[in-house]
């Protein structure tokens, strides 16, 4: 009896024993295959975009973002394969319009590449010249004014965030925003940014937007992927369309631009390098002595707080596209002279000049070196 009864005890424990080990590697099975649908539900095979009819030009759809976690995002994003086959850079631009239009045009681009690339040149760049891309592109309006603020009266649906979610309330320091202006106006002379290619939209790869599966990955800098449409419209036949070289005043850049804020009536503002007042077109304007009409003298107060290089923007802005031009400024308000006559003192106290002379062929910017060093000496005024 307690034979049997060990031996059945001992059948009983290799029963159970197998029962429970079962039951473990069903359970680990379980989680495994939940885990791969998951992974496949999240991270599956991106359908290859499907290239728009060559003759209907694509609509453009909102940045509208899928709702997942930035790791989420990264992961699906980084499995969007790079598509290198018909990559080219795109051509020089040159735009087309001078005076009021270009500076405008200059400073629409430049809130672009600030308010999405933050102040960093190379990052700048690769956002110029997707809104360059875009405005050769018969899918965007033709102007770059136009192209930054597509949609941007609406509280969502703006094709560049900055430009409906309150950003432009946030101010970069007058030195970042000069760094600005000149890569836009470099941009509008036809320096361009091979690394992106014809790429028409980008964005962060801890975003979704819904677009990207619609569209072939091209590009990655830095944390930016870089897109455009398969097919023929991501081809450098699409970007043909003539740019507009007459951008109109936006009236949400008129806090940034005085050539905005003229444009639309806006109220004066305080700006980079230069006052109030001067900025939106007080500054006093005499014909100097001796000279023919049109060849204008502009005496300037200066914001003593900006930095030395903004007052070259200052200036080009304010002589616009006058062929003689003769800009002086003093960051010392009371000192600043009101007529082409002015004292020794007066003269001493000049904090920069800049002067250009088409016809000879001149242009120089000169710095008073006792307020503001200068590594190269031929930059300062001569005492």
């Amino acid at each position: 009896m307690r034979l049997t009864g060990d031996s059945s005890a001992t059948s009983r424990l290799d029963w159970t024993g197998w029962l429970f080990v079962l039951i473990a590697v069903a359970a680990i099975v379980a989680v495994l295959y939940a885990s791969g649908q998951t992974s496949a539900g999240r991270h599956g095979a991106r359908p290859h975009p499907v290239a728009p009819p060559a003759d209907v030009v694509p609509d453009v759809q909102p940045m509208e973002l899928a709702p997942v976690t930035e790791a989420d995002a990264r992961a699906q994003n980084a499995d969007i394969p790079l598509v290198t086959k018909g990559f080219v850079a795109a051509r020089p631009f040159l735009y087309a319009g001078s005076g009021d239009a270009r500076v405008r045009a200059r400073d629409c681009l430049a809130a672009a590449m600030l308010y999405e690339a933050g102040d960093d040149s190379k990052g700048q760049l690769a956002v110029g010249q997707v809104v360059i891309n875009r405005a050769r592109h018969p899918a965007f309006p033709k102007s770059i004014c136009g192209v930054v603020f597509q949609g941007s009266e609406r509280a969502t649906g703006c094709q560049f965030t900055f430009t409906c979610d309150g950003a432009l309330n946030r101010r970069y320091s007058d030195a970042a925003w000069a760094r600005a202006q000149a890569n836009a106006e470099s941009m509008l002379s036809g320096t361009t940014d091979p690394r992106v290619g014809l790429a028409t939209h980008y964005h962060t790869d801890w975003v979704r937007p819904y677009w990207s599966d619609s569209l072939e990955k091209i590009a990655i800098v830095d944390t930016h992927l870089f897109f455009r449409w398969p097919g023929y419209w991501g081809t450098p036949g699409a970007f043909r369309g003539a740019v507009s070289g007459n951008d109109a005043g936006v009236a949400k850049m008129a806090a940034l631009s005085p050539a905005h804020a003229v444009a639309v009536g806006a109220p004066p503002v305080e700006l980079a390098g230069v006052d109030a007042n001067a900025a939106i077109g007080a500054p006093k304007v005499v014909a100097g002595a001796g000279e023919a009409a049109g060849r204008d003298t502009i005496y300037v107060a200066l914001d003593r707080r900006a930095a030395p290089e903004s007052f070259v923007t200052t200036a080009l802005r304010l002589c616009g596209d006058k062929p003689y031009c003769k800009f002086m400024g003093w960051t010392n308000p009371t000192l600043k002279p009101d007529s082409d006559t002015m004292s020794d003192m007066q003269r001493a106290a000049m904090t920069f000049s800049y002067l250009r002379d088409d016809k000879a062929g001149f242009e120089k910017a000169l710095w008073n070196c006792s307020e503001y060093k200068r590594d190269d000496t031929r930059q300062c005024m001569k005492r």
